[in-house]
């Protein structure tokens, strides 16, 4: 079965914890000492039965304040996929929060308050879902039981929301009415909305196809390990292990090894320890090449005519994720993938509102949850595709040199 990675956002109290606990629920993905602590702590909370956002609100702050303040992951399956879902914060001081469980989400479900319809936070979460290029997303109406099941309201929002993506470019765009308290539109289908005619929420998440997300025409491979076991049997065995980051590699395909810009052949591929006619994007590979080059983690097989930027500087939109500010000439690490060099802030070009997607100059320093355009100048060249092109390869990290945590999300321009 494959993997369908998707992350809810929405508002304060649009009922994101709720509708992720009722997927669990629904679905009899909750063993039953969860079920049983749960029942406890809906008691002490309430005499209301369950309260399924504690499934997700894990930390003791959340359970006090009943809001969502980190990223919490959760994992369920069916018969048809396996999920794993990240409950974003609604708040506006943890916009890194949602920027990350975003960044390796495939899809994501923007709740609205069907009582309040499209509001500022709901147009917040949609352009940062534009800004990460997210390829798929689900406007999923809460809260319809008290808005009477009605098919107007839900058809004012649809609406209002269609304006929105036009002008964020936001194309697979898909509206469910739903009550995330009562069950309504989550697993089953809803007999108290027969005007509407679509799948349940979680029919539409086993069915939305995302395999066509996955790019086949941008052949990259990393190499994360250099398998030289110089045993009596494998005397001469020299495979280059890692990802295959996109696109497909066979025997006898011209290669250029990067960012050393050498030209060789692929003598074999394997994968799981046998040798395969070919491997895909996704799947871990071993590659062996006819010629004895020297080649070391974070080098890049690529295709011989489709070739990458290997550049040492480069423009990027970073989301700042740090208390300790960002200024011109900072210098970080820079975490691409398995390849780690230094790097430096060279200028600032604009601060992007993500209210409004609007650019500012930027006069002072760049703080926590605000996004920039930056020019990165690095120690040594790097592989990259912009992130519009290749999201696997235009993407990176910003780590603090002193600390090693993490302070920045990078996408290449």
């Amino acid at each position: 079965m494959d993997i369908l990675r998707f992350i809810t956002a929405g508002s304060v109290d649009d009922g994101k914890s709720t509708l992720i606990g009722r997927l669990l629920y629904d679905s009899k993905s909750i063993l039953v000492d969860q079920l049983e602590a749960l029942e406890k702590q809906s008691k002490n909370k309430n005499a209301d039965g369950i309260d399924l956002a504690i499934l997700t609100d894990g930390l003791r702050a959340e359970r006090e304040q009943g809001i969502t303040i980190d990223v919490a992951y959760r994992y369920f399956s069916t018969p048809k996929r396996k999920f794993i879902i990240a409950d974003a914060p609604g708040h506006v001081q943890y916009t890194r929060n949602m920027i990350t469980g975003a960044s390796n989400s495939q899809l994501i479900i923007i709740l609205v308050d069907a009582r309040n319809g499209v509001i500022e936070q709901t147009r917040r979460h949609s352009i940062i879902a534009s800004l990460l290029k997210m390829k798929h997303v689900v406007v999923a109406v809460n809260k319809m039981d008290l808005a009477d099941y009605s098919e107007e309201v839900f058809n004012k929002i649809k609406d209002d929301y269609s304006k929105a993506a036009a002008t964020l470019d936001l194309e697979n765009v898909t509206y469910i009415p739903i009550s995330a308290f009562n069950g309504d539109n989550i697993v089953q289908k809803s007999d108290k909305m027969e005007w509407y005619n679509g799948p349940s929420l979680l029919e539409f998440l086993e069915d939305v196809e995302v395999s066509e997300d996955i790019d086949y025409e941008n052949p990259r491979f990393q190499v994360q390990f250099v398998i030289r076991p110089q045993t009596e049997e494998l005397h001469d065995y020299r495979g280059y292990a890692g990802h295959v980051v996109s696109g497909t590699y066979k025997k006898e395909d011209k290669i250029t090894i990067l960012p050393q810009n050498i030209e060789t052949i692929i003598s074999k591929v394997e994968t799981g320890g046998e040798e395969v006619d070919e491997v895909f994007a996704h799947q871990p590979a071993v590659i062996h090449i006819y010629d004895d080059i020297d080649i070391s983690r974070g080098d890049y097989f690529v295709k011989a005519d489709n070739l990458p930027n290997v550049e040492n500087e480069f423009d990027a939109v970073v989301c700042w994720l740090d208390k300790k500010e960002l200024n011109v000439g900072n210098k970080y690490f820079l975490q691409h993938k398995s390849r780690l060099v230094k790097a430096v802030i060279r200028e600032i070009e604009y601060r992007i509102d993500v209210n409004t997607l609007e650019k500012t100059p930027v006069t002072d320093s760049v703080k926590l949850n605000e996004v920039v355009r930056v020019r990165i100048k690095t120690a040594s060249p790097i592989v990259f595709d912009s992130y519009d092109e290749n999201i696997a390869t235009g993407t990176a990290i910003l780590v603090d040199e002193t600390g090693n945590s993490t302070v920045g999300a990078v996408m290449i321009v």
